[in-house]
């Protein structure tokens, strides 16, 4: 298969984490979280496309049904605009 890079999801949080996503319209639950990270905003010149506040990553397991194996996904949100993108292997 190949890897999915930056699609843009649809996030719920619950505790500030997040709980459920919409990808390819297809809702998925999160089953558990593995890591969160935050990477602060990029400087200027760096090269890097991060937003003015950063970005939050959170690698974490999901599925869209309980019938349907769980996969590893990675979520990150651009903490300037709020916006939400996927990653998955």
């Amino acid at each position: 298969m190949r890897g999915i890079r930056g699609e843009p999801v649809e996030v719920w949080l619950r505790d500030s984490r997040p709980a459920r996503f919409v990808w390819r319209g297809r809702m998925h639950t999160v089953i558990f979280v593995q890591e969160r990270r935050v990477m602060p905003a990029a400087m200027p010149g760096d090269g890097a496309t991060a937003g003015a506040g950063g970005t939050e990553c959170w690698r974490l397991e999901a599925a869209p049904e309980r019938s349907v194996p769980s996969a590893t996904y990675e979520l990150c949100r651009d903490l300037a605009s709020g916006r939400w993108l996927l990653w998955r292997a």
